[in-house]
């Protein structure tokens, strides 16, 4: 006899996921509140300082793959606590540094289990739940980073600010032994069913002409959020006419768009995965392109600050399900890590485009512009995407009506 007891929901091993997404999102956003005081205590410039976001990203993109190949025969749960001791170990060698050389080696560190616990969490957490949650269960995963923007590092920054840098890392590294506990005892072993795909049967999943083109919306989207996030205090401060302690709330407005952006995403997704999908790169375009004008007026820039935040992460969970099913049946969780790469790696080239904006282009008032081109360039792939998915389609229907008529 069947028990009447409900399905719940969200299952509990969801909010582990989110747990690990927190403490992993918070060391690798709040290293930006810090940098003064890191480069007066290992007595470099703020530049150098600053290499150590770069270094981490940088970290993600390559880590992403390596550890994928190298923990794609364990069981999901035991390489998601396997690299969160990785996480932890890596923020404790921060935390006890002598060095700049060892802080940045200890912070690539950290950043080797980033891209492959979103990669692999991605593919168990929409392993917890039923077919038209999918997405909403990546969202929830994700929500410990937007959590993470919007508290974590503003917390951080402040411990650090207080009682020392250091003081930022040994808590975080409490959260990563936490997070750890958590994610084993909440989620579930993998099924007997369940068995591992082989490295080369995920790389030829990866090759897939829509799996790529998936990563490559996923780098154009985010470059675009980034060429203006990396830049975000500039412009409010010399284009909008902000005080500096303004900063600060404001960025709290966008971290408040995340979160929302991210559940909706999710939700709207979990309806109609493509329709959200453009929807949400064709908001996130006219966001960043109405911006531009926006910035001229204090109370239009703190909602359009909000609105990007929004738009930004509305579009995480399409782009992380679509290329999830893309790469169905082999490759999903090198293609899961490899998506999580490529928000890196469009971090990295919008933090260069914005730059270069601004360095050699019409400078800082330009770069919402810039980025919202960029984004169209992403929505065009993304376009072109679906109608060449959609051809398949129409072949075998017309094939079909052609045998029935005959």
């Amino acid at each position: 006899m069947r028990s009447l007891s409900p399905r719940p929901r969200t299952p509990l091993a969801l909010y582990a996921l989110t747990a690990g997404a927190f403490g992993i999102g918070t060391t690798e956003f709040v290293i930006m509140g810090l940098l003064l005081q890191v480069a007066a205590d290992l007595h470099v410039g703020i530049a150098a300082a600053g290499l150590l976001i770069s270094g981490y990203a940088l970290g993600v993109f390559v880590g992403a793959p390596l550890l994928t190949a190298a923990t794609s025969r364990l069981p999901r749960k035991t390489a998601l606590v396997a690299l969160m001791l990785i996480f932890t170990i890596g923020n404790l060698a921060s935390a006890l540094a002598p060095s700049y050389a060892v802080l940045m080696i200890a912070r690539v560190i950290t950043s080797l289990a980033h891209g492959t616990f979103f990669g692999v969490g991605a593919v168990v957490a929409t392993g917890l739940v039923a077919e038209d949650r999918k997405a909403s269960a990546i969202s929830i995963m994700f929500t410990g980073l937007t959590v993470a923007t919007l508290l974590g590092v503003p917390a951080g920054a402040w411990l650090g600010h207080a009682f020392g840098w250091r003081a930022t890392f040994w808590a975080v590294s409490a959260i990563g032994v936490l997070a750890t506990a958590i994610i084993a005892t909440l989620v579930p072993a993998d099924r007997g069913d369940a068995a591992p795909v082989r490295f080369m049967e995920e790389l030829k999943g990866i090759a897939r002409p829509q799996v790529l083109l998936g990563l490559l919306v996923t780098v154009l989207g985010f470059a675009g959020v980034f060429a203006v996030f990396t830049y975000i205090q500039p412009i409010l401060t010399r284009v909008t006419g902000f005080a500096d302690s303004a900063v600060s709330p404001i960025l709290l407005v966008f971290g408040g768009g995340l979160v929302i952006g991210n559940l909706l995403g999710g939700r709207l997704a979990d309806r109609a995965l493509v329709p959200t999908l453009l929807g949400s790169l064709a908001a996130l375009a006219i966001v960043l392109a109405a911006m531009t004008f926006a910035l001229h007026s204090k109370p239009a820039t703190i909602a359009f600050t909000g609105l990007l935040g929004i738009a930004a992460f509305a579009t995480v969970a399409p782009l992380q399900l679509r290329v999830l099913q893309q790469a169905a049946g082999g490759g999903q969780v090198l293609a899961s890590s490899f998506n999580i790469a490529a928000f890196n790696l469009g971090n990295a080239i919008g933090a260069w485009l914005g730059g270069m904006v601004i360095s050699h282009g019409p400078g800082l008032g330009a770069v919402t512009w810039a980025a919202a081109l960029v984004t169209v360039l992403g929505f065009a792939v993304a376009l072109w995407s679906v109608r060449l998915g959609s051809r398949p389609a129409r072949i075998a229907t017309v094939a079909a009506c052609a045998d029935t008529s005959l």
